[in-house]
């Protein structure tokens, strides 16, 4: 009896009578290990999820497989998955610069109703009582307070809009010389008349802005930066017009106090020459020729020969005291300048200069006074200036009218070298010349020649 071969209680496909095919080898199972204890349930940390992965974790098929004694682990998240999925921090929709523009936007109907209140009340106020002696103080005490509310419109915008605006020269009292002439200079400021006119102009302006930027925050706030900063665009120009000072206003001013100091200084430096001269040249020769004569008179009886010398010596002294009492006057102001004019007086003062100068003057008519004078004396201490520094052969002196200007050209053939800016000579030229809107330019290269040209405003001596 033959034995079957073992079956492993598996039917063979076909059925029993099939012949036997043997089953497909399978794969060696791992061997089971008996289970782990329980071990007991600890807390799990509340940023456990978030801790890092081992670097023993497998990605197969979009999940992470670990193994492990309790057997395979769960699904986790790729190490850069966790920075992915961080919120950026939260920003501000809108700058701090655009917020500033919009508080300005917002203030303006408050300060424009202010300013629409203050003017229309002060010009009502100041044309009804123009009729008594009341109406012109009010005028310019409105105006006073114009200036002050621009001066809190311009903080206003240095503060909100960035802008710099310089503040406009204040009027002073002390310089108009009295009340009487500081209201005037007030009633003719400009700057105050331009800050009532900005302050009256702009409340429909302010009752824009206001609505506009109130309703955007609101429905608009998106575009609202951008149309912030078109509304303070229109700010910006009303407030450079208007409240800004003029420039060449400014400019003029300070050319003119520049100058007044110019003048003063130089007045009470000519006091302080004038004097020296006299105490120093008429006055000492004065002295000596009183003791002289006093001598003299005390020798006559005894030795008349003695006396009559010492008479002699006095003759002399008083003819020094009178050429130096001369001098002096001429330097204050020389009698042949407002007898003859210029060309007689220029041609004195060529004269008596070392070098040889040629004077040319082509002048249709005398001009005023003044401007006669400080061409005189600009003349006189250039050509003081050429006999002492320059070693020149000659020079020349030629002074025409351009326009409404004096020209005033000096040329010598002499070393150079000569600047306006090193020295007090020149440089005290240029600063008594630009007093009275004069120029002094000086062309002298090492070597020579130079050439000094000076310019003073022609006025006609009638004007004068």
């Amino acid at each position: 009896m033959t034995a079957s071969p073992p079956t492993s209680g598996r039917t063979a496909p076909g059925g029993p009578h099939a012949p036997y095919v043997p089953p497909a080898a399978e794969a060696p199972r791992p061997p089971e290990t008996p289970d782990a204890p329980d071990a007991p349930d600890t807390p799990v940390p509340a940023d456990a999820s978030r801790a890092p992965l081992t670097t023993g974790t497998a990605r197969a098929g979009g999940a992470a497989q670990t193994g492990g004694a309790g057997g395979a682990g769960g699904a986790v998240d790729a190490p850069g998955a966790r920075d992915d999925d961080r919120l950026p921090p939260p920003r501000a929709p809108l700058g701090a610069q655009t917020w500033k523009e919009i508080a300005h936007l917002l203030l303006n109907l408050p300060m424009d109703i202010v300013g629409f209140l203050y003017v229309s009340v002060w010009v009502y106020c100041g044309l009804l009582l123009s009729v008594t002696v009341v109406g012109l103080p009010v005028l310019v005490l409105g105006l006073v307070g114009g200036r002050r509310f621009g001066r809190a419109e311009r903080v206003r915008a240095r503060l909100l809009l960035g802008m710099r605006i310089e503040e406009p020269t204040p009027i002073r009292h002390r310089a108009h010389g009295g009340f009487f002439p500081w209201l005037w200079a007030c009633l003719k400021d400009p700057v105050g008349w331009r800050h009532a006119l900005y302050s009256f102009v702009r409340l429909p302006w302010g009752f824009a802005t206001f609505a506009v930027c109130l309703v955007s925050l609101f429905v608009a706030w998106p575009v609202l930066p951008w149309l912030a900063r078109g509304l303070t665009h229109v700010d910006r120009m009303m407030v450079r017009a208007l409240l800004s000072p003029s420039d060449a206003l400014e400019r003029r001013i300070a050319e003119l106090e520049s100058g007044r100091r110019t003048v003063a200084d130089t007045a009470s430096a000519d006091l302080r020459r004038i004097e020296r001269d006299l105490h120093d040249g008429a006055q000492a020769r004065l002295v000596s020729l009183a003791m002289g004569l006093g001598l003299a008179k005390e020798k006559l009886p005894e030795d008349p020969q003695a006396a009559a010398r010492m008479v002699d010596e006095a003759h002399g002294e008083v003819k020094l005291a009178l050429a130096e009492l001369r001098d002096l006057a001429r330097g204050i102001h020389p009698a042949i300048l407002t007898d003859r004019g210029l060309g007689p007086a220029l041609s004195n003062v060529a004269a008596r200069c070392p070098v040889t100068v040629t004077v040319s003057v082509d002048l249709p008519a005398r001009p005023a006074p003044a401007i006669e004078g400080i061409a005189y004396f600009t003349v006189s201490e250039l050509l003081q200036n050429v006999g002492k520094h320059s070693g020149a052969a000659r020079a020349s002196v030629d002074l025409r009218r351009s326009g409404d200007r004096l020209l005033i050209r000096v040329f010598d053939d002499g070393r150079g070298g000569a600047r306006a800016d090193r020295g007090t000579g020149l440089a005290g030229l240029t600063e008594r010349l630009g007093s009275v809107d004069g120029l002094l330019l000086v062309d002298s290269p090492g070597g020579g020649p130079t050439t000094v040209t000076a310019e003073l405003p022609w006025r006609d001596s009638a004007d004068g």
